[in-house]
């Protein structure tokens, strides 16, 4: 065994985790979370993601942000869902974070 490479059992690997919002055909907001944003957009425009945007395709993601782990991806998304729509607007583009339309 060479000391000079970990074992397999104290590799850790950091997955990022994201917090996002769609805009959906017809106007309204979806909020979620994911480790995948690519993956997760093409489900959703799929018919794969969520209920709530398979009727309300296509999706288009306009905003996220980078999270430190899934616990504060999902914790996160349960205070942007606590928001009104202007509130959510509002807050992305106070944070400057990654957002367009």
């Amino acid at each position: 065994m060479n000391p000079e490479v970990p074992e397999l059992s104290t590799v850790i690997i950091a997955v990022m985790a994201y917090v996002y919002l769609l805009r959906c055909a017809d106007g309204s907001l979806y909020c979620g979370w994911t480790n995948d944003l690519e993956r997760r957009l093409a489900a959703h425009n799929s018919g794969k993601g969520a209920k709530f945007t398979r009727s309300r395709r296509p999706v288009e993601l306009v905003y996220w942000e980078e999270c430190e782990s899934k616990s504060s991806a999902m914790k996160r998304e349960c205070e942007l869902k606590q928001l009104s729509r202007a509130e959510k607007l509002g807050d992305a583009r106070k944070k400057k974070a990654k957002f367009w339309w």
